[in-house]
């Protein structure tokens, strides 16, 4: 459970499985895979963070930051940084790996990000040519391929002990997903999140693009009532888009399209999260149970943020119960849902931004 509520919703992340952030410098993958870390503080899960080829300042900012929240009680950082020779690069990975097993051996479930896979094969690039080995496609070595298998192939969901879950980043140029490296990695891993510039620079964080963000485990990763209440949203998500690229033309739509332009307004801007910031799964629930009933569509879009998460902490404070039973239970009855109904109704009545 990554706390994000556009990864948990729509590409969630299992225990066990190789979830690949892909995307162009400055989309904010090292700020997904750090708030994934900072999520885990109350989870049991032990994270391991392998900087490798970064600037010593930026590793400086993300110790800082674990530090502040109290999150190095739980997480190694292994560093190979750019100022370090390429063997320590090359195996600062292979290091953090080691850990993680050791740590799955005790029984932990382990949470291991390699940052950034791209330095990885840069750094035995560089060590593969010093040492006279023939250059193939964008001068990597031949096996550059099995390079990062080898790496991936080591986490997943164990019979004895624990499991390790890998986030490797990737980065990529101009958005060009093809590239050598990242289609390699996106062919070993379980899938992939898809940060887009586009969408970063239109304020949309984190910027995860819906469309080429897959999760190849799915459903098997979300809890019933997680299932429950995203139900249609990748769906009405691909329609909106689609539909934005006509409404630039300024053609006339007609009322059902409008409706849905206006109903995925409104999904785009619950789904905006500000770093540092995670919701546990019940807040998700909450949050999209909202969506579903669309007790969202008269609220202005620029309020469905504030109104969301003053439903949550309301549910919070005056009806712990019913926060609690879908705790427990995971998944919204009957009962529950006909309770959940009243009360978003009420708080309708209430809810002044």
């Amino acid at each position: 459970h990554a706390g994000m509520m556009s990864i948990d919703a729509l590409v969630p992340i299992g225990k066990g499985q190789r979830e690949l952030l892909i995307g162009n410098r400055n989309t904010g993958k090292t700020a997904i895979a750090v708030d994934t870390i900072l999520h885990q503080k109350h989870n049991n899960v032990y994270c391991v963070f392998v900087s490798i080829g970064q600037r010593q300042a930026n590793l400086a900012r993300i110790v800082r930051l674990l530090q502040d929240n109290d999150a190095l009680s739980y997480t190694t950082v292994v560093a190979g940084d750019a100022s370090e020779p390429a063997v320590n690069r090359y195996l600062a990975p292979y290091v953090g790996c080691a850990i993680a097993e050791y740590l799955k051996d005790q029984g932990y479930n382990v949470l291991i990000v390699y940052d950034d896979l791209s330095n990885h094969a840069i750094a035995y690039r560089e060590i593969s040519l010093l040492m006279r080995r023939p250059p193939g496609r964008e001068a990597y070595p031949g096996d550059v391929f099995y390079l990062h298998a080898r790496l991936l192939e080591r986490a997943g969901n164990f019979k004895e002990g624990g499991s390790i879950t890998a986030l490797p980043i990737v980065q990529i140029q101009g958005d060009d997903i093809t590239a050598y490296i990242p289609t390699n990695l996106i062919s070993i891993t379980d899938g992939q999140v898809f940060l887009d510039t586009r969408l970063f620079n239109a304020g949309i964080l984190p910027a995860v693009n819906a469309e080429l963000s897959v999760s190849r485990v799915g459903g098997a990763a979300q809890t019933k009532a997680m299932k429950q209440v995203v139900k249609s949203l990748r769906l009405e998500l691909a329609q909106y888009h689609e539909l934005l690229g006509f409404a630039q033309f300024g053609t006339e739509l007609d009322p059902v399209s409008q409706q849905r332009l206006s109903r995925g307004e409104r999904i785009v801007e619950l789904l905006k999260q500000s770093e540092y910031e995670t919701y546990t799964f019940v807040d998700q629930v909450l949050q999209l149970f909202l969506l579903r009933e669309h007790m969202l569509d008269a609220i202005p879009v620029k309020e469905v943020n504030a109104f969301a998460r003053q439903f949550v902490s309301y549910v919070q404070s005056v009806y712990p119960n019913v926060y609690t039973s879908i705790e427990e239970q995971a998944e919204l009855t009957e009962e529950l849902n006909s309770r959940l109904q009243e009360i978003a109704y009420e708080f309708k009545q209430t809810f002044s931004s």
